[in-house]
């Protein structure tokens, strides 16, 4: 399925996941800045937390990005709905990781933008898998 974009809101969040989705991080940056939050909605795991402005990519998404082959995960857009400053999103991410397993889950994401920049983005996922693929319960 492609998703096409239909105002600019939406298109500034699929620009985003493209960015994300190259594996080089400063690709990102250009829709962030130091106000910007992204809150994982994931509780006892590691990356459990809200980061703010550089911490995102800094002490967030590198070293998430760093449990994984370079350059993954990859995201891939199935649905997106906007209202107003608001954009849903449900997507996939697929990667391997350096041991060979490859790295499968389902997210959604709900960003609120502000001046074509990512105020606020709470994601979503299934933490259970992370959990127990990462070694972190059983």
């Amino acid at each position: 399925m492609s998703v096409t974009a239909k105002n600019a809101n939406e298109q500034l969040v699929l620009d985003f996941f493209t960015g994300l989705s190259t594996g080089d991080l400063d690709n990102i940056r250009p829709f962030l800045n130091d106000k910007s939050v992204w809150q994982p909605m994931v509780k006892d795991i590691p990356g459990a937390g809200e980061y703010k402005g550089n911490q995102i990519i800094d002490d967030f998404l590198g070293p998430v990005r760093g449990m994984f082959n370079e350059g993954d995960p990859k995201v891939f857009v199935k649905a997106l709905i906007s209202d107003g400053d608001m954009v849903a999103v449900e997507s996939y991410s697929v990667g391997g990781l350096p041991d060979g397993r490859e790295y499968r889950n389902d997210y959604a994401w709900i960003f609120r933008l502000k001046d074509g920049k990512i105020a606020r983005l709470h994601e979503y996922m299934d933490s259970h898998y992370v959990a127990r693929l990462f070694g972190m319960t059983s």
